[in-house]
């Protein structure tokens, strides 16, 4: 534990600031100590240059051209976030008093593949809310279980009586389809009640160096079960491009779980640890700087591929039917 937190430390350390260099506050000032953060600390810049084929030092002398010394903070703003939406990670924001700079792109460019009022309907107005649970037993004893954000907290105990009062059923489909991430302490606890053993579910590693490629070596990522309730019974996780950072990683931990199975799209992916760091006009900039891998030591910054693909059909919808629970209800009862 002392190794794991020093490497930790480290990291903060190296994103708290931009080294011992010290920029101007002007425009050019901001972008320079913009650019050196991501280029020193940012943890995927060699994987998105093969991945699609980004160029940072094309980028810096691109938007560098794009500055004047008269340039109001709406016009910066606009050239730095657009710079930073080079990354193509929604990790990657720039706060500053008026808005906050953001990268969606990753899921508006695809199908949402969820009805909000139709998943509502499901749910009925008798379902059962255990914290961030939002449950039901469906009419065909297939248990249904909506985590709409890793943000709001679970304990032990409200896990626990979900699944005791789900105990019954043939089957049980866990949805989380929307879910943008959270806390992935409770993203974990959850998965833990899926696992009878101990069992290794990827890697991490950590920024080292301001060298693109410095990295400590893979460290092992492990899901301990939980010593209460543990479901036994198969299990399906509905995914679609909204399932995010803490779900991501949740998704992931799920698929080497026995018995459970993902239905859906893939994941929006978010496979890095965000940290903070401060430009020279006080603006605050939010990237990722630790990479996580699945089991096989693949990244997953871009997203998971469903066990089971499946696509939201028009009409399904139409008749007030969500494809995805249907194609789960039926996998579980089969």
């Amino acid at each position: 534990m002392k190794r794991l937190y020093l490497i930790i430390l480290s990291v903060l350390t190296l994103a708290s600031c931009v080294d011992e260099v010290q920029f101007e506050n002007t425009p050019e000032g901001n972008m320079e100590a913009l650019w050196k953060i991501i280029d020193e600390h940012y943890c995927f810049l060699d994987y998105k240059a093969e991945a699609i084929g980004l160029d940072w030092n094309e980028v810096h002398g691109r938007y560098r051209g794009m500055l004047s010394n008269n340039m109001t903070s709406p016009q910066l703003q606009e050239v730095l976030c657009n710079m930073l939406g080079e990354l193509q990670d929604g990790h990657v924001n720039l706060y500053t008093a008026a808005d906050v700079g953001r990268y969606w792109a990753w899921k508006e460019d695809y199908p949402s593949n969820l009805n909000e009022e139709i998943r509502e309907a499901y749910l009925g107005k008798d379902y059962r809310i255990a914290a961030g649970l939002y449950y039901r037993i469906l009419d065909d004893n297939v248990g249904y279980i909506v985590y709409h954000s890793f943000s709001s907290g679970i304990g032990e105990g409200n896990i626990a009586e979900v699944l005791h009062h789900l105990r019954l059923c043939s089957g049980l489909i866990i949805d989380v389809r929307g879910n943008g991430g959270g806390q992935l302490d409770y993203a974990q606890r959850l998965a833990s009640h899926f696992t009878n053993e101990r069992i290794l579910t990827g890697y991490r590693s950590y920024k080292i160096g301001t060298g693109h490629s410095d990295f400590s070596e893979l460290s092992p990522e492990y899901l301990e079960p939980s010593t209460t309730i543990r479901w036994q019974k198969p299990a399906i996780v509905l995914t679609n491009r909204g399932c995010y950072s803490a779900t991501n990683t949740f998704v992931r931990d799920m698929l080497c779980c026995p018995n459970v199975r993902t239905l859906g799209d893939r994941t929006g992916g978010g496979g890095g640890m965000p940290f903070t760091s401060e430009l020279p006009n006080g603006w605050l900039v939010r990237f990722s700087a630790c990479p996580q891998y699945d089991k096989q030591k693949q990244h997953i910054e871009f997203g998971i591929a469903p066990t089971i693909p499946c696509k939201l059909k028009a009409e399904d919808v139409a008749k007030g039917k969500d494809t995805l629970i249907e194609a789960a209800r039926k996998l579980l009862r089969e």
